[in-house]
């Protein structure tokens, strides 16, 4: 997840998906709402540790949050050098990757209908239409980079829309990349506060969805998704046009992501 949420245009939320953690993601931030900090304040320490506990699912967060750390402070580099140096390779997977993403999602949806392909239109519409924006020039103050925590975050949970394309979008990617880079751990902080913020309220919005509105939602989501593939198919066409000897290994590369997520898919339990 932290490897795809630094390229813009690929989202981790699919990531999440794609590995079968999506559901208990979403749940598990939506369960948060910080009703062990009454007892603490009463100084009920074991009241406190019983509420903390119960809250939230340590043993789901600690390796996933040690996960996309991990990838945010060693791939950075590397999946920058790479959407530099090899761009239309690069897309070309992230391209399988969403593909294949639309498709898993698409097997597990078991109702197509009127209501369902509407949804669907709706999201690859608005999704198209919001990637097809010209980044906003932004100042980089602290409380900008707060807001900026806020909405990319709220990205990177769904599947298909990407939080670092936000961010791109919000003047911000190139400037948090270098934050990362340089470790300015003030920057940092006022982006992760920002961005707690942000997930738990949207987080329960989407708990609720999928509880309630399940198909619609996938149905939605998987509009999303394909929207979304502007964005790769864009940076393929503008690096290589409509040469088939560069389109050719292009095609090779994403038919080898679409194919690693199909084989992903079948080692995972999906969301249910």
């Amino acid at each position: 997840m932290g490897s795809a949420d630094i390229v813009p245009g690929v989202s981790g939320g699919t990531i999440a998906l794609i590995t079968g953690i999506y559901g208990h993601l979403i749940e598990a931030i939506s369960k948060i709402k910080f009703g062990f900090v009454k007892p603490l304040l009463k100084g009920d320490i074991k009241g406190f540790k019983n509420e903390l506990f119960d809250e939230i699912d340590f043993k789901f967060f600690i390796p996933l949050i040690l996960g996309i750390g991990v990838a945010f402070l060693t791939l950075a580099k590397v999946v920058t050098y790479c959407m530099e140096t090899h761009t239309a390779l690069t897309y070309s997977f992230f391209l399988g990757l969403i593909i294949a993403s639309a498709v898993i999602l698409f097997k597990k949806l078991n109702q197509i209908n009127l209501k369902n392909i509407l949804f669907a239109i709706i999201g690859a519409i608005l999704t198209y239409v919001f990637v097809s924006l010209n980044p906003i020039a932004a100042n980089h103050s602290l409380p900008i980079i707060f807001i900026s925590g806020m909405i990319a975050i709220c990205a990177m949970i769904l599947p298909g829309i990407s939080g670092s394309f936000l961010l791109l979008l919000l003047g911000q990617y190139k400037y948090m990349l270098d934050v990362l880079h340089e470790l300015h751990f003030v920057e940092i902080i006022v982006f992760v506060v920002g961005a707690l913020i942000g997930i738990l309220g949207f987080s329960k919005i989407l708990n609720y969805l999928l509880k309630n509105h399940e198909k619609v939602t996938m149905a939605f989501l998987i509009g999303v998704m394909l929207g979304s593939l502007r964005v790769p198919g864009f940076q393929i066409a503008n690096s290589v046009g409509l040469n088939f000897a560069g389109l050719f290994p292009c095609l090779i590369v994403a038919v080898i992501g679409f194919g690693l997520i199909i084989i992903l898919e079948t080692r995972f339990d999906y969301i249910d």
